[in-house]
């Protein structure tokens, strides 16, 4: 989720979105996102599940569908375009910080984060407060550097930066999340849907 959000202690992100593109190489990336999330998701059966870093809701929407008996809460930073889109929706969305979650100890069955831990300067405070909510499974995906700004600039976009994407501040290669990850939770699963990486684990 690319976010436009400007809340103090975390970077702002551009608002471009690549679940919506028309671009048949961006279509294709996202089928083997989506691919991916759906293997990552096999044999779960939670009640309830948290979206942290939902953006537009489109992941959100998603989750919805794959398990239409759970509870799913899609959260984000204050931010008025997301709530205009998440109006549209008619889901239950809510404002919030990842690193101050405000939800029990062991209160939520399934956690996803999809493409937001890269966007927050203390991601160790972050997955700490996932680590502390979530009772069954996390799901978590972030780009994989430096694959992920080279296709930036070979579509012409963020050549200033060098291809990175505005309000990606952390940048982890597929090893590098593996280990940021397996401080907290046991990972079960790794997949490397081009060009992201994406975990599934459960606490220790």
């Amino acid at each position: 989720m690319e976010h436009s959000n400007s809340v103090v202690e975390n970077v702002a992100g551009n608002n471009y979105d690549k679940y919506a593109s028309t671009n048949p190489i961006e279509q294709r990336m996202m089928r083997g996102f989506f691919a991916a999330l759906d293997e990552m998701l096999l044999g779960l059966s939670p009640r309830v599940v948290v979206e942290v870093g939902a953006g537009e809701g489109r992941v959100t929407e998603h989750l919805v569908a794959r398990f239409p008996d759970a509870a799913v809460i899609g959260l984000d930073l204050l931010d008025d375009d997301l709530a205009g889109d998440w109006a549209e929706l008619g889901l239950p969305m809510f404002f919030g910080d990842a690193k101050r979650l405000p939800f029990a100890d062991d209160a939520i069955d399934l956690v996803v984060g999809l493409e937001v831990m890269e966007h927050i300067p203390d991601a160790a405070a972050a997955l700490r407060e996932i680590e502390r909510v979530c009772s069954g499974a996390v799901v978590l995906s972030v780009p994989r550097e430096p694959i992920w700004r080279a296709g930036n600039m070979a579509r012409g976009r963020y050549l200033g930066d060098l291809g990175n994407t505005p309000g990606h501040v952390n940048h982890w290669s597929a090893k590098q999340f593996e280990r940021f990850v397996g401080g907290r939770f046991d990972v079960q699963a790794t997949k490397r849907p081009l060009p992201w990486t994406m975990l599934r684990g459960v606490p220790h």
